[in-house]
């Protein structure tokens, strides 16, 4: 992945509604949602579900896949997969670290809870 389809990508997801389809299609992976279950689960009229789509799309963040006449979406995990490795690719000084971002999320959570009792 380059800088710019890094860039792309992260201002993708850098807006609140396009941030919540996003997740909302990594908790139903692999199979994904029909946009018209999109629009009812977030509220949103299809027009704006569709600008939002769009751009999600155009990044490779998301997929559509066509059923007959409605298009269902699901998350691009190969690409997601691209941009945390290009975040992460300079890790620990470039040495080529093993960090396993799903833990280190983890242990992020963790912490919160402890400070917050």
């Amino acid at each position: 992945m380059n800088t710019l389809s890094a860039v792309d990508s992260l201002a993708a997801l850098a807006q609140e509604t396009r941030l919540n389809i996003f997740r909302l299609l990594v908790q139903n992976a692999p199979k994904g949602l029909p946009a018209g279950e999109i629009a009812r689960r977030l509220k949103l009229p299809g027009p704006t579900l569709s600008f939002h789509l769009n751009i999600l799309a155009a990044t490779g963040l998301i997929e559509p896949h066509r059923n007959g006449r409605s298009i269902s979406y699901s998350a691009n995990f190969q690409n997601v997969n691209r941009l945390m490795n290009y975040l992460l690719e300079n890790c620990c000084g470039g040495q080529g670290c093993d960090i396993d971002v799903t833990k280190l999320a983890g242990v992020s959570r963790g912490q919160r809870s402890k400070n917050k009792e």
